[in-house]
């Protein structure tokens, strides 16, 4: 199976103007949790703090535009054996509907999940994206309300998303 993240989404990854790889320094976390805060606490009102104890457990992927703005993130996590979540996908208000930055930021979510024994693949979407979700083979399992939203407790067709170790080795597989 391929390891770069290149072969999924060449286009994305040499056009698309971003970078897609794991928060490895504290700036690039802490970039992550700032979009995540302007998304979560301050767009869309859903709480005073979007941190919590899941943030320890997790590992956080960002998409960089100049090396080091965080224009977009995402976290997962196992929550038991080979059970795995995404969540708090969130994109920079300029780059939304561009550059398919969301979907990137998905495909690196599960490739990576999956490359780490991942064998159900979860996360619940608020209902604006569960089209874009669909499009890229995830399907419905049921709906519930979180935070006061709607939202569709979705699953990754994992057969659509290869193991990758690193969504970092996929920009080092695109540059070359």
């Amino acid at each position: 199976m391929p390891d770069t993240l290149a072969h999924l989404h060449p286009a994305t990854i040499q056009a698309g103007g971003f970078h897609v790889g794991l928060a490895t320094t504290r700036t690039h976390l802490a970039g992550a949790y700032e979009l995540r805060r302007r998304v979560f606490c301050v767009e869309q009102q859903l709480f005073a703090d979007d941190q919590d104890n899941i943030d320890s457990q997790s590992t956080t992927i960002v998409a960089l535009a100049n090396a080091d703005a965080v224009i977009g993130t995402v976290r997962i996590h196992e929550a038991e054996p080979g059970l795995w979540f995404g969540s708090r996908l969130a994109v920079a208000p300029a780059w939304r509907r561009r550059a398919g930055l969301g979907a990137a930021l998905i495909r690196a979510a599960v490739s990576t999940a999956h490359a780490r024994s991942c064998r159900r693949f979860l996360a619940h979407v608020q209902v604006q994206n569960v089209a874009m979700f669909e499009a890229l083979h995830w399907q419905v399992l049921e709906t519930c309300t979180l935070h006061g939203l709607q939202h569709a407790l979705m699953q990754a067709d994992l057969a659509h998303y290869p193991p990758v170790a690193s969504p970092d080795a996929a920009q080092a597989g695109a540059a070359a």
